[in-house]
Formats: structure tokens, C-alpha cells, sequence
């Protein structure tokens, strides 16, 4: 008879051992196992209005920032990580033309602690938060980086047209000028911080009296004066012989008209929030962003009744904007008309058609419409807003805001856009739809979200790969503006420009 031989037990464990081993793991704790986190990724978004960096990781980073203003720099202590391959990508991903930062430096300050200093070119207000993880991302320590003077839209929006003008690019009249019955003139002219600035350029002496904006958060502080553009003094009287040459007219301050139209242009998405991307990898971000560069080249050169067109983009770039900033920027322009550029997604690739969408106060217009909504509204949490921000009750209040007159006047623009696009495109639905987008609650401006067609679809996905597709698109879009302002013109206001 065999003696039976015992269970052999694996080399190196035992019911002691492992029981020991069990006791050392909750007397030491996640930390002291753990090697650190893991760095994911690393990214760097530059743009005028601010720079943000990016540290994506696996599970919370705990950051202690410090600024030192001369010279500016921000150095950030990040606990529990070791200095690793991804976080030197760092050194490598800051752009040249970026606007605040000048160089990152990174280094192990000490046993489990990785020291960032971030060199700045100006003076700046950082911002330093941490985000939870939602799709696409996993945790994400944040560091934004604004400058001390905020960029300002009303006064880049007269840069930009000197600019213009000073290189000989005044906007020439449209092939197909608007004709539109006279503006109406109300009894009073409303504020117009616009033709304020302006005025300043022509009277470099006088001081503009301060014109009324909406709130201005804190991550844009209150804009500081244009500095005044000099102009040649007129030269001597002299009764004989004129002056050989003329001195040079800067072409912005010496030609006069009634108004100046302002159309908002508003690429969805950006930076950290791609927004939808097709079969093939085509982000609705870049999509957008191309299409509303197209737009604004006609819109600068278009006119309403003789008056000048002007277009003003909420981003121009690659990178974040808030919801509410977006309106924001929008009235403080005093826009007159504002169009928000997306395109759509859905769960399956069937969808397909462009769509227009207004504001709705008493519920979606359809189910879809309330789907739409409530995914694009979720583009502050993808994209990193700032929620601990002091400002955040100032933007909820603006996005609580809006007005019968707005809705309806936003109906007639989505109408006038759809039946141009419906000539070029195929439409998912013939009318406008409505919901409670957070982009169109501007209160005083007609506004409007434009579905271009859906990116989730292959053969759309495709048009919107085609610059010969994003030129139609542009084309009817900037017909549908025509039609609207020839049956609505815009209220009157003097400016000088």
C-alpha cells in the first residue's frame, strides 16, 4: 500500500507567511506600496486668452503651487511621483510663439516629490485645480496660466481691424451687397463700448467715458485702455504750393459710417475638449475651427446696407473656452448675431444631416434635441473648468438669462441659416429645433447652434474632410446672414471707423 504524499505548496508561501505579508500591508498603507503615480500624459495648450498644462495620471496628484513674480515663474511641488520620461516631455512641448510661457523645467526636488517651475513671459494670475476623471481622461492636475492683463475682446477686435486697415485691407464691398431697408434709429443711442475705443484713436487727448460691459469673470479681468495710435498732426496751412506728398491715412479712423456689424463666431470644443471624432479619427474641434476661419474671411469682407461687417471669433485656436465665456466674450463685442459651429454625433453611424438649433425655455423641441443639449453642455467638464473659481455664481446667473425676443429673433437666423444649407447639404430635420443649449443663453443676442452634419457618420465624416465641403458650408452659411439681416436690420448705433 502507497503512503500518500502531502499537497506540495508553492515555493516561498505559507499560511504564516501570507498572513504576515497581509498584517505589513494594512499597517504600511496605499503609499508606502505604491512606486507613485503613473504619468498618462502630458500636454501644453497655448493661447492668447491664457496657457494650461496638463498632467494626466492614474490617480490624484496632490500639487503645491508658489509664485514668485520677478521674474515671474510658477514652481508647483507634486507629491508621490518620481520623475519619469513623460514628465520631461514636458521641457520639449513649449512652443516658441507661445504666449505666456517661455521654458518649463522639471527635476526630483525630493524622494517622491517632482519640482515643475514654469518660466513666464508676463506677469501672471495662475490657477492650480485637479479634475476627476470622466471620458476621455483619467485624473488631471491643471495648471492655468492667465495674464495679469487679460486680453481684452472688444479692444483685440479693434486691433485687428487697424491692423487691417493700416496694411491696406480695408473690407472691400461684397460681389452680392446686402440691401436692406434703413435701420431703426431709436430715440436714444444704446451704450457702445465699441465706438468708444474707437473714438479714443481718433482723440488720442480725450478720455472715453467708461461704457457698461457685462460681468467680466475673474479668469478675464477688466480690460485696460487701447493705447492711443498716433497720428500725423495736419500739415501748415499753406496758400501757395500744396504739399508734395500727402501723410499716410490710416484708413480705419478716417472713413465714417452709421454702423459696424458684429457676427460672433463660435468654434465648439477645443484644447482639452476634442469633442466628437469620426470612424476615421476626424476631430470635430479642427473641423469647426476651419470651417468658422472661412466664414470670418467673408464675413470681413461683406457688408449690411453700406455698413461694414466684422467677425469675431470666441477662439481662434486650439484651445478651451468655457461655456459661459463664450457669451461672455460674445456681449462685451456687442455682437449682433452669434452662431455656434459644431458636428454632431450619435451611437450609431446611420445619422446623418446638418441641424440648426435656437434656445428653448420650456423644454427640448424633441427628444434628440434634449440629447444634443445636455451632451454639448457637458463641454466644461471635459474641456476643465475651473469649478472652484470665484466667479462661477456670476456665470450662472448670465446662463439663467434670456428673453422671448431673443428666442424669436434666434428662430428667424436659424431659418434663414437652415434654408441655405438645406441648398448645399442634407438636413436632418427642415426646421430649427430648440433646446436648452448653455452657449444661446445670451440675452440681448440673437443665437444660434449650427450641426454641420454628423462626423459619426463614414460618408459625412468625409464632406467635412473636404475644404471643398467646409467652402460650401461657409458659402451657405454666410448667405443664410445676408438673408436674415435683409429682412431684419440691425438697430442702429454711431460709429466711427
Amino acid at each position: 500500500m502507497s503512503k500518500a504524499l502531502p499537497t506540495p505548496v508553492p515555493f516561498g508561501l505559507s499560511r504564516r507567511g501570507l498572513l504576515q505579508a497581509g498584517s505589513i500591508v494594512l499597517l504600511l498603507g496605499r503609499q508606502h506600496i505604491a512606486q507613485g503615480a503613473s504619468i498618462v500624459a502630458v500636454r501644453v495648450w497655448p493661447a492668447p486668452d491664457y496657457s494650461r498644462v496638463t498632467i494626466e495620471s492614474d490617480i490624484p496628484l496632490t500639487a503645491k503651487p508658489i509664485f514668485v513674480p520677478t521674474p515671474p515663474r510658477l514652481a508647483v511641488d507634486i507629491e508621490g511621483i518620481d520623475l519619469n520620461p513623460a514628465l520631461r516631455e514636458l521641457v520639449a512641448k513649449v512652443r516658441p510663439d507661445d504666449p505666456n510661457i517661455s521654458t518649463i523645467r522639471v527635476g526630483q526636488n525630493s524622494p517622491s516629490v517632482v519640482r515643475l517651475v514654469i518660466d513666464l513671459k508676463q506677469e501672471a494670475r495662475p490657477q492650480v485645480f485637479t479634475l476627476a476623471p470622466i471620458a476621455p481622461y483619467k485624473n488631471r492636475l491643471v495648471l492655468d496660466l492667465y495674464p495679469a492683463k487679460a486680453v481684452d475682446p472688444l479692444e483685440a477686435l479693434i486691433s485687428e481691424r487697424l491692423r487691417d486697415a493700416g496694411a491696406g485691407a480695408a473690407p472691400a464691398p461684397s460681389s452680392s451687397p446686402i440691401v436692406t431697408p434703413p435701420p431703426a434709429i431709436a430715440a436714444a443711442p444704446q451704450p457702445d463700448p465699441l465706438g468708444d475705443l474707437i473714438a479714443q484713436h481718433n482723440r488720442p487727448g480725450a478720455v472715453p467715458a467708461p461704457a457698461p460691459a457685462p460681468t467680466v469673470t475673474a479668469q478675464a479681468p477688466s480690460p485696460a485702455p487701447v493705447r492711443p495710435v498716433p497720428v500725423p498732426p495736419a500739415p501748415a496751412p499753406a496758400p501757395t504750393a500744396p504739399a508734395p506728398s500727402a501723410p499716410a491715412v490710416n484708413l480705419a479712423t478716417s472713413r465714417r459710417t452709421d454702423r459696424i456689424i458684429i457676427v460672433a463666431l463660435d468654434p465648439g470644443h477645443g484644447g482639452e475638449d476634442p469633442g466628437a471624432t469620426g470612424p476615421s479619427g476626424l476631430r470635430e474641434k479642427d473641423v469647426v475651427l476651419k470651417v468658422a476661419h472661412l466664414l470670418r474671411e467673408r464675413i470681413n469682407n461683406s457688408r449690411v446696407g453700406g455698413n461694414p461687417m466684422r467677425a469675431f471669433m470666441t477662439r481662434d485656436a486650439d484651445f478651451f473656452v468655457p461655456l459661459a465665456t463664450r457669451v461672455e466674450k460674445a456681449r462685451r463685442v456687442q455682437a449682433d448675431l452669434f452662431i455656434s459651429i459644431h458636428a454632431d454625433a450619435f451611437t450609431t453611424p446611420a445619422a446623418r444631416g446638418a441641424s440648426v438649433f435656437a434656445l428653448s425655455e420650456r423644454g427640448a423641441s424633441s427628444t434628440a434635441a434634449r440629447w444634443l443639449a445636455n451632451k454639448e453642455n457637458q463641454s466644461d467638464l471635459v474641456g476643465g473648468l475651473n469649478m472652484g473659481a470665484q466667479d462661477q455664481h456670476v456665470q450662472r446667473m448670465l446662463l439663467d438669462m434670456s428673453t422671448t425676443a431673443q428666442i424669436k429673433d434666434s428662430l428667424k437666423l436659424g431659418t434663414s441659416l437652415l434654408g441655405e444649407i438645406g441648398g448645399m447639404a442634407r438636413l436632418h430635420k427642415g426646421k430649427v429645433e430648440q433646446a436648452g443649449f448653455a452657449v444661446l443663453k445670451a440675452p440681448d443676442i440673437p443665437s444660434v447652434l449650427v450641426e454641420t452634419a454628423f462626423i459619426s457618420n463614414p460618408e459625412e465624416e468625409a464632406k467635412l474632410r473636404s475644404s471643398t465641403y467646409q467652402e460650401q458650408l461657409a458659402d451657405a452659411l454666410m448667405s443664410g446672414i445676408r438673408k436674415y439681416f435683409a429682412h431684419n436690420p440691425p438697430l442702429a448705433r454711431s460709429r466711427s471707423v
